[in-house]
């Protein structure tokens, strides 16, 4: 039996590298994103697109009345560099909601988080059970996304920070000069800097795939992450010796970060027990064995 046709919410960076992988494995793909110029690039890049604004209800049902009712859908749409509250509240909260509506008979559905929901500060292990009560106005309405989908029957993966070809904020900002060790003096200190938790996008494309693709998943919560979390410390120490550049200053926590400060480590035990291992188990991993990612980088800063 043929898989149901997979609609990918918000077919950007992460989306794309979804929507590739589903048509290598003959699924049938719709991608929609927020504009028709994106639309357009997309369906000259080989991918079905549609321009539909997750937040406009009217648009989503307009949509779902075009394609097959027993859609798997995954929303992994973003916010938006600098958005806010406002902006979250319409791609995630009222985007998931549509959704819902929309295609209500979907064979599966997808919501794609973010380990920002856990507010850990003390350097601990969290997993899925672990508190998730975020402390931002942007945290709480994605756990309010989460708990649509978990409503639905759907599946929540929390991913950890993405990066891969042409996106990697920690060398970007490190090439550059604008990266900062956390150092925070009262308890819990952070001595050596906060935790780092990042997955390569492709590795999250599967992930993705995976959970939509498993019966097992549905009404689960799983993280996303790779094996390794990195002490800034760690990451920096190993960075200026490779690049031949200075180490970072210290500075004490950006604590007003659009998802908030969080000194945590990410542990993905439940998605690796479904069959799932990360190609780069670490970020230096990517480093050495993406041969797109350094290059992609260094590109945009010239």
């Amino acid at each position: 039996m043929n898989a149901p046709p997979l609609l990918i919410a918000g077919c950007g960076y992460l989306g794309q590298a979804v929507a590739r992988m589903a048509m290598e494995r003959g699924r049938e793909v719709m991608g929609i994103c927020q504009r028709e110029s994106s639309a357009q690039a997309l369906r000259e890049a080989g991918i079905q697109a549609r321009a539909v604004s997750l937040s406009d209800s009217d648009a989503v049902l307009k949509l779902a009345g075009d394609l097959p009712r027993e859609m798997t859908v995954v929303h992994c749409a973003a916010s938006g560099r600098g958005g806010g509250s406002d902006a979250y509240r319409a791609v995630y909260l009222e985007g998931m909601r549509n959704l819902r509506a929309a295609f209500p008979a979907a064979s599966r559905i997808l919501f794609t988080s973010s380990t920002s929901v856990y507010p850990q500060i003390d350097g601990s292990v969290v997993n899925e059970d672990s508190l998730a009560e975020p402390d931002r106005e942007t945290g709480r309405i994605l756990r309010a996304a989460e708990s649509e989908t978990l409503t639905a029957g759907g599946t929540v993966v929390r991913l950890a920070g993405l990066y891969g070809p042409g996106r990697s904020v920690l060398l970007r900002n490190f090439l550059t000069g604008e990266s900062l060790l956390d150092i925070r003096t009262e308890p819990p200190a952070t001595p050596d800097g906060r935790w780092v938790n990042q997955i390569h996008r492709d590795d999250a494309a599967r992930a993705l795939l995976l959970a939509v693709n498993t019966g097992a998943t549905r009404g689960l919560v799983l993280n996303a992450a790779d094996s390794t979390p990195m002490l800034q410390r760690t990451l920096f120490n190993e960075l200026a010796r490779r690049f031949d550049l200075p180490f970072p200053p210290s500075a004490a926590p950006d604590v007003s970060r659009k998802r908030g400060w969080s000194h945590k480590r990410v542990d993905a035990s439940r998605l690796r027990a479904l069959g799932w291992e990360p190609q780069f188990p670490s970020w230096f991993d990517a480093l050495d064995g993406d041969a797109s990612l350094i290059p992609s980088v260094l590109a945009q800063l010239e």
